[in-house]
């Protein structure tokens, strides 16, 4: 009876088979059907899922978003650690990490060479830290992907609102995209102007988010060649 029952299994799987082949030589491919998914886009879509991590000066005012007043002597952790982050991420199957290199604030958790408001005069590490750099380089060794968020909105700079503003902007963006290997991704948002700081004139400033930041231009700093 088993040898009958192999024997009829073995036919139905030639069958199957054969009748595979012979309909693949008949049917043509399907024609796309509604909008396609670019190169770029399905690269995201492989990504499958990432972290986010904010993490800046406003951490410890127990803010959600700094006004962009606060003392950069306010960021001095004692026990920073970005490879445990990134061992964490890893070990929760996550394939890379955006990170808040500046929010709305203004302060920058790398050392910019454009704004004195960074990590650069924090107390941590007297001065020579560099968050930015210290997670790019947990990330690649733990072999996840780097990206950075940059707030297109800084409640600290004088001149925020106006056009001398987003050439410091993408002088910023210049430096996270030359100076800390392959960035996966730039994250931007929607909160653009209102009250803040802006070097001292405490005031409220709006723009129009649809043309203040040139993003056509901006854009064509972020693609690839």
């Amino acid at each position: 009876m088993k040898r009958i029952l192999s024997a009829f299994i073995a036919c139905l799987l030639l069958l199957g088979v054969a009748n595979g082949q012979q309909k693949s030589k008949s049917m043509t491919e399907p024609v796309p059907c509604g909008p396609v998914p670019n190169e770029n886009q399905l690269r995201w879509q492989d990504m499958e899922m990432y972290a986010f991590i904010h993490y800046s000066l406003n951490t410890y005012t127990d803010q959600e978003w700094g006004y962009g007043n606060e003392d950069p002597k306010l960021f001095n952790p004692s026990d920073l650690d970005c490879r445990q982050w990134a061992r964490v991420c890893k070990q929760a199957g996550m394939r890379g990490i955006i990170f808040t290199a500046k929010h709305h604030c203004g302060f920058c958790m790398w050392p910019s060479a454009y704004t004195e408001y960074s990590v650069k005069n924090s107390p941590w590490k007297g001065g020579k830290g560099d968050v930015v750099r210290e997670l790019a380089d947990a990330c690649r060794e733990e072999g996840l992907e780097f990206a950075v968020y940059l707030s297109p909105w800084d409640r600290n700079h004088p001149e925020y609102g106006r056009e001398e503003y987003v050439t410091y902007f993408r002088n910023q963006l210049r430096e996270l995209l030359t100076n800390y290997g392959e960035i996966f991704e730039v994250w931007f948002d929607g909160a653009n102007g209102g009250n803040g700081w802006y070097g001292g004139a405490d005031e409220v400033r709006k723009i129009d988010r649809t043309t203040y930041y040139q993003w056509p231009e901006t854009y064509k700093m972020m693609v690839k060649e």
